[in-house]
């Protein structure tokens, strides 16, 4: 369920890192305990994000949930269409749905990120699968 390329974060958001790029969005399990997602924030091109410190919102029917940046870097580009299709976090979460994209500014922070069995036996140990 969870792509093997990917690094996942205990708040449940995901990294994928192509070279000096990452890629970040919610994971599916995420998505699915907020339920219908009906608006995202998001930081803007150019701002600086610190790994372990909230860089945006996804607002759903349920609550308000702060996004947390897996990675330390600036923001390079935003993935906007998720302001007019917020449903696409529901539908497409490790997908199309990715929320930003991050120019590296220090190494993945290796000791907070887990590979998708750990995440999932870390969801298995929280009681979340």
């Amino acid at each position: 369920m969870y792509p093997d390329n990917f690094r996942y974060s205990k708040e449940h958001e995901w990294v994928e890192v192509n070279g000096n790029m990452a890629t970040v969005g919610i994971t599916d399990h995420a998505q699915h305990a907020l339920g219908d997602i009906v608006f995202v924030e998001l930081p803007k091109p150019g701002d600086k994000v610190e790994a372990g410190k909230a860089c945006g919102t996804v607002e759903s029917v349920k609550a308000v949930s702060e996004i947390y940046s897996p990675v330390t870097g600036e923001v390079k580009e935003v993935n906007t269409a998720l302001g007019d299709t917020p449903e696409w976090i529901n539908k497409d979460p490790h997908g199309k749905a990715w929320m930003i994209k991050v120019s590296l500014g220090a190494p993945l922070p290796a000791d907070q990120l887990l590979t998708a069995g750990q995440y999932e036996e870390y969801l298995k140990e929280e009681g979340a699968s």
